[in-house]
């Protein structure tokens, strides 16, 4: 028997339940996993409130995205044998000590990445990728804003559109995550507790907006968004951490200067075999180049789920946190 966190009934963080489970054995194309680091996001929550549908139904366990070493491999896995490191993203369920799930759900952990390295950075990091390098191809003269700057997507984006030759404007809502996104390859970061930040971005720009704006914040941000973008500028809403954003007449996109709107998920962007190894290379390679760091900020034991998503909701946490079996 292994230990697991599960969902019996939605609700606050008290609902996460450490529970004995059967991880089972693996069958074919499978892989058994030992987990040694487990990512925390914020779609953990949305899966323990009901917001999202488990894609299993109740009991759920959360998690989309962790590091660990293969135990087993079941029938027809011929590229990973028991000890080899792995990691991956968007397979709910990492919430446990041990797990089955389809080895091609998997990468190979790279020797200048850490364990907890690659937990933290899965999700965020190829979800940093599609964001700069597809959704919107950022390059050299681009004028970039990207909200929620201190969080885990954020700190990775910032320092990978800076060096990819943009212009990057973050908004926080501390003095203390100020600093953090200024470390972190942010040109300008606003305060938006004691700051307009669409009036900023108007001053910090002298006028001209930004090219794109990357907002995961949703209903608290999504007008002002749209009011810092340039003519045919692109929105990217790839969050709602405030909440949905309310439903609203298309035509104001044409009034604001034909802007473009949408709504990406790392699911689509990595539906191949052959997208998914690609995201998760290219970022690999930024983090073992150095042009990207990730720092694990804040550490809890997996059986301390519920600490860890009271912080997370609290906003009392900043970058990365990784659960530890």
């Amino acid at each position: 028997m292994a230990k697991a966190i599960r969902v019996h009934a939605h609700g606050g963080p008290e609902a996460l339940q450490w529970d004995d489970v059967d991880p089972g054995r693996p069958g074919k194309g499978e892989v058994l996993l030992r987990h040694t680091a487990i990512g925390l996001n914020f779609i953990d929550v949305y899966y323990r409130t009901g917001l999202y549908a488990a894609p299993a139904g109740t009991p759920v366990t959360p998690g989309g995205e962790a590091a660990g070493v293969v135990v087993e491999v079941g029938e027809g896995v011929d590229w990973l044998a028991a000890g080899d490191r792995v990691a991956y993203a968007m397979a709910t369920g990492a919430y446990a000590e041990e797990r089955v799930l389809p080895a091609d759900k998997l990468v190979r952990i790279p020797a200048g990445v850490s364990d907890e390295q690659a937990a933290a950075m899965m999700l965020k990091g190829m979800t940093a990728e599609y964001l700069l390098r597809r959704t919107f191809k950022v390059g050299a003269g681009h004028m970039v804003l990207f909200h929620a700057a201190a969080g885990g997507v954020g700190l990775i984006a910032g320092q990978w559109a800076r060096h990819l030759g943009a212009t990057v404007i973050g908004t926080v809502g501390s003095p203390a995550k100020a600093a953090l996104a200024k470390a972190n390859g942010y040109d300008h970061v606003i305060n938006y507790a004691d700051t307009d930040f669409v009036a900023e971005v108007a001053t910090l720009t002298a006028g001209a907006k930004c090219d794109v704006v990357y907002d995961s914040v949703g209903k608290d941000t999504f007008a002002g968004s749209l009011d810092c973008l340039r003519r045919l500028g692109m929105l990217v809403l790839f969050g709602q951490s405030s909440g949905p954003v309310q439903p609203f007449n298309p035509a104001i996109l044409a009034q604001k200067g034909s802007l473009f709107l949408t709504r990406p998920t790392l699911f689509a962007y990595t539906a191949t075999r052959a997208e998914l190894e690609a995201s998760a290379a290219a970022l690999f390679d930024v983090v073992e180049r150095g042009v990207v760091k990730v720092s694990v900020n804040q550490r809890y034991a997996l059986k301390d789920a519920g600490r860890a998503h009271a912080d997370l909701e609290g906003r009392r946490t900043t970058g990365a946190t990784v659960l530890l079996p």
